[in-house]
């Protein structure tokens, strides 16, 4: 008896996950009738079929676990007529593509900038810089007092411009704050396009690149190099105007329920000041 695959694995796990998510719906709440001939729970498959637009005989593939390979938008389609959470749709996308197209936020109790500020604030007391933003428009949207130290005092910046990589490449500030700042702005714009490419439809994005470019020949050079980098942590140098040259490593985190919101923090390689 040969080996199951990873793939089979998971096109029958995605079969027994429908079937449990099918059972759950009640046929009035979309607009079947129930009647004495209906003697299994739920909805049937030829029900789920019709609602979500597709082949009866195609769907009852899927749930079997055969080989067919649905579509991100199929998928969505289905887990809308089964009610399932995005947790639950994500799960899906994951079993068949191995990671989620286009996640959705998740829910959560409170909303996720409001979150990040209430975690940011926390380390008010901390000598090192923590700051939070979007990963896809770059905005800042909580920092604490250590970070208007050694980057910027972001309150003073009018909302619309409190952006990380549109203060690196226009600020002079920037420039004498991060030792290495050609070498730290080129990296930023490489995890940037990372970042990006999870969000094709959003047109900020390319309203944003149109605007660097006019504002950055820097960026222009860079964005055409197409250098890629995920997220990970990094050696950074920072200059205080009083206590000099500091180096840190910078750790970036985020969390699913965040979505596209990460937090930045900063941790010493040394207690001491570089000279």
């Amino acid at each position: 008896m040969g080996t199951v695959s990873w793939d089979s694995r998971s096109r029958r796990e995605l079969g027994r996950f429908l079937r449990s998510r099918r059972e759950r719906v009640k046929p009035e709440d979309v607009g079947f009738p129930v009647g004495p001939r209906r003697r299994a729970p739920g909805l049937r498959r030829e029900e789920v079929a019709v609602l979500a637009g597709l082949s009866p005989t195609w769907y009852m593939y899927l749930e079997q676990g055969r080989d067919i390979h649905p579509s991100p938008e199929v998928l969505n389609s289905i887990a809308r007529v089964l009610r399932c959470t995005e947790d639950e749709r994500r799960y899906m996308h994951t079993l068949i593509y191995g990671q989620v197209i286009a996640p959705k936020p998740l829910a959560t109790e409170i909303p996720p900038v409001e979150m990040l500020r209430q975690i940011v604030a926390l380390t008010d007391q901390s000598p090192y810089p923590v700051y939070a933003g979007n990963a896809i428009n770059l905005d800042i949207v909580a920092w604490n007092p250590a970070a208007t130290e050694w980057y910027e005092d972001w309150a003073r910046i009018p909302p619309g411009e409190r952006n990380m990589l549109h203060w690196l490449l226009t600020a002079p500030k920037a420039r004498e704050r991060l030792v290495d700042w050609e070498s730290e702005s080129r990296n930023i714009v490489a995890r940037w396009r990372a970042d990006v490419a999870k969000r094709p439809e959003d047109e900020r994005v390319q309203q944003f690149i149109a605007e660097l470019s006019k504002l950055s020949p820097e960026f222009v050079q860079w964005w055409d190099d197409h250098d890629v980098q995920e997220h990970r942590s990094r050696i950074r140098r920072l200059r205080h105007p009083r206590m000099g040259v500091q180096t840190m490593r910078v750790v970036f985190i985020q969390s699913p329920e965040l979505l596209t919101y990460g937090i930045v923090f900063h941790i010493p390689l040394s207690i001491g000041v570089d000279e």
